[in-house]
């Protein structure tokens, strides 16, 4: 099975939104990406269709956007 992708900016909103995924889906089956603290993978957030954090990406590639914690142009600065 392939893995969701959660990423997040490390906001309280987004630490919230990672500890409910966790607790709902087993870890092994998820990728958390800090993606305050890896800028690289932005681009590759963006091209799956996430405009903002926190945000879980499915193995078939909807997007679910989590709350609102910060737009994704927000953390390229």
């Amino acid at each position: 099975m392939a893995k969701s992708i959660f990423y997040h900016a490390g906001c309280p909103v987004c630490v919230s939104a990672e500890n409910d995924i966790l607790n709902l889906v087993n870890p092994n089956n998820v990728e958390v990406v800090h993606l305050g603290e890896n800028k690289a993978r932005i681009k590759e957030a963006e091209s799956a269709g996430v405009n903002s954090v926190p945000a879980l990406l499915t193995p078939n590639g909807n997007v679910l956007h989590i709350n609102f914690g910060a737009s994704l142009d927000a953390l390229k600065n």
